[in-house]
């Protein structure tokens, strides 16, 4: 089986940062794309930053947030600056791994973390 497990999400004044941690553990032989969702109170989940070779981001987060990943340890992050209070939301992990004994690749979901932006 394969596991996200994310963290650092908590709550944060408008304008401060965090920087959201997830790590993948598990039969898994290969991690292609990686990034980071969210979804708002009443809202629909929506991207928020991927990683592959390249990095793609929400325009709403452009120049705010950085997504980055360490290959070694298969974790992901995203470091979220210049926060604002319509930032809050369950940020969740996604990662595109390809298991031990399988020919196809899954998409998987960590449990979500909560980040609040509020003063």
């Amino acid at each position: 089986q394969v596991q996200l497990v994310e963290s650092g999400g908590g709550l944060v004044q408008p304008g401060g940062s965090l920087r959201l941690s997830c790590a993948a553990s598990g039969s898994i032989r290969t991690i292609n794309a990686m990034g980071w969702y969210r979804q708002a109170p009443g809202k629909q989940r929506e991207l928020v930053a991927t990683i592959t070779s390249s990095t793609n981001y929400a325009d709403s987060v452009k120049g705010r947030f950085t997504i980055s990943r360490d290959n070694a340890k298969n974790t992901v992050y995203l470091q979220m600056n210049s926060l604002k209070p319509e930032d809050t939301a369950v940020y969740y992990c996604n990662a595109n791994i390809n298991r031990y004994g399988s020919r196809y690749n899954y998409d998987y979901w960590g449990q979500g973390t909560q980040v609040t932006v509020s003063s």
